[in-house]
């Protein structure tokens, strides 16, 4: 047998839930939606109302946890929110960026004549010391390869003596 459930006078409470909904919230807006989540709450669980019992206390208790729970979700929200601030200010660039700017690097590295790219790919992407790699360079532009003197094999010494290995500089010296 069904159990017949108790009316609820729910329309002359509604001043009451109003009031006491605005004096925790300090706010029209904010105490209509309060009033509204505790009647749907009290919709739901009308079936642990105690027949008899009273509806105006029951109600009041429920718009109280509602707005207690509100409160703390608000107040978690906030924490995650700052932890993300938090997290967000020690954070890299976006790898997007370094894709975007290696993808231009590339493109013009191929736009490059077949002497220049070529250069460029024994000097940064096969290791070959600068002073092989320029010799391509010098037959590209006579002028970059000359140090001071106007010998390009001055400059050949003068990158040795720049890619010297401490204990060594010596012998480099005597040639």
């Amino acid at each position: 047998m069904k159990r017949s459930m108790p009316r609820f006078d729910i329309v002359g409470q509604l001043g009451s839930l109003r009031r006491y909904a605005h004096s925790l919230t300090r706010d029209s807006a904010d105490a209509e939606d309060l009033v509204h989540d505790a009647l749907v709450r009290a919709y739901e669980r009308r079936g642990t109302f105690r027949a008899g019992g009273n509806l105006r206390a029951w109600l009041l208790s429920i718009v109280h946890n509602a707005f207690i729970d509100r409160l703390r979700s608000r107040r978690s929200e906030a924490a995650r929110l700052e932890q993300v601030r938090h997290l967000a200010d020690g954070s890299t660039q976006a790898p997007q960026e370094h894709s975007v700017r290696l993808a231009q690097i590339r493109e013009a590295f191929f736009e490059l004549p077949d002497e220049q790219r070529s250069a460029l790919h024994r000097r940064g992407l096969a290791g070959e010391r600068h002073a092989r790699a320029g010799d391509q360079g010098r037959r590209l532009d006579p002028a970059a390869g000359l140090s001071r003197g106007g010998d390009p094999g001055a400059q050949d010494d003068a990158d040795a003596r720049s890619h010297a290995i401490p204990g060594r500089s010596a012998e480099l010296r005597q040639r």
